[in-house]
C-alpha cells in the first residue's frame, strides 16, 4: 500500500513539474531576440563624462559612442565604438542563451580586455565582473532616459569585504540628430525592428534599417530578411 501511494505521489509531482520546464524552454531566446530589447541603443551618441569624486574642470571629457548590430550566420551581437573615450575604446555585447545572461566584452583605453556578465532589469542593463588584481567587484550600468533620447552608462566599484558599490564615473549621452522632447515619425528597421534611418532598396521598394550592420545583413540576403520581417508583423 505504501509503495502504491508513493508511486501516485511521484506521478503527481512529475505532472506538476513538467509544465514548468516546458515554459522555461519556451521562454529561451536567441541572441538576436534578447538583444532586440536594446534596439534603442543603436545610433551615434554625443557624450559628456565625469568622475564621481569632486570633479574639477580638467576632469571632464567628451566622447562619441556608436552602437550597431553585427551578424554572422545565425549569430547576432551589438558593437560599441568609443571615440575619444577616457576609459574604453570599444565593446561587444552578446546574449548567452545557455546562461540567459548578457555578456559585455570591453577593450579599455590601455588595451586591457574586461568581461562583464549580467541581466536586463527594469530597463537597466546591469553587468558585473571581479577584478582579481584589485580584489573588487566592478559593476557597469547602462540605461536610456528622456524617452530614448539619452543614453547613460556608469561604472561602480565594490571593494573586497564591503557591501556597498561606490560610483567611479558616468557618461551621459544625447543621440545625434535628436533633441530632448522632440517627436518624429517612427520607421521600423526591417532587420531588427529598431528605429530605421538608413534607406535600402530591393526590387524597386524602399525599406529602412537602423545601422550599417543591418544594412550589410539586408544586402546579403534581402529575401530572408523581408520574410522574417513580414512574419514578425503578422504576429502582432
Amino acid at each position: 500500500m505504501r509503495l502504491l501511494l508513493s508511486l501516485i505521489f511521484l506521478c503527481c509531482v512529475l505532472v506538476i513539474i513538467q509544465p514548468v520546464f516546458s515554459d522555461d524552454d519556451k521562454e529561451s531566446k536567441s541572441p538576436k531576440e534578447a538583444l532586440q530589447a536594446l534596439n534603442d541603443y543603436i545610433g551615434t551618441w554625443k557624450g559628456n563624462g565625469e568622475p564621481a569624486a569632486r570633479p574639477a574642470n580638467k576632469d571632464f571629457w567628451s566622447e562619441t559612442v556608436t552602437w550597431k548590430w553585427k551578424f554572422k550566420g545565425n549569430d547576432a551581437w551589438l558593437v560599441m565604438n568609443v571615440e575619444n573615450g577616457k576609459h574604453f575604446k570599444s565593446a561587444e555585447l552578446r546574449y548567452l542563451p545557455d546562461k540567459q545572461q548578457y555578456e559585455l566584452r570591453t577593450v579599455a583605453k590601455d588595451g586591457k580586455k574586461l568581461v562583464f556578465l549580467g541581466e536586463l532589469k527594469d530597463d537597466f542593463l546591469i553587468l558585473e565582473r571581479t577584478d582579481p588584481d584589485k580584489k573588487e567587484t566592478q559593476r557597469m550600468k547602462m540605461n536610456l532616459a528622456a524617452e530614448g533620447a539619452r543614453f547613460i552608462y556608469r561604472l561602480e566599484r565594490k571593494p573586497a569585504q564591503r557591501t556597498v558599490f561606490y560610483p567611479d564615473f558616468q557618461v551621459a549621452c544625447t543621440k545625434e540628430g535628436e533633441s530632448l522632447g522632440a517627436e518624429e515619425k517612427k520607421v521600423l528597421c526591417v532587420v531588427t525592428g529598431g528605429l530605421g534611418k538608413i534607406p535600402v532598396t530591393y526590387k524597386g521598394q524602399t525599406y529602412y534599417v537602423c545601422c550599417s550592420g543591418c544594412k550589410d545583413a539586408f544586402e546579403e540576403n534581402p529575401e530572408k530578411i523581408l520574410k522574417e520581417f513580414e512574419a514578425r508583423k503578422a504576429k502582432k
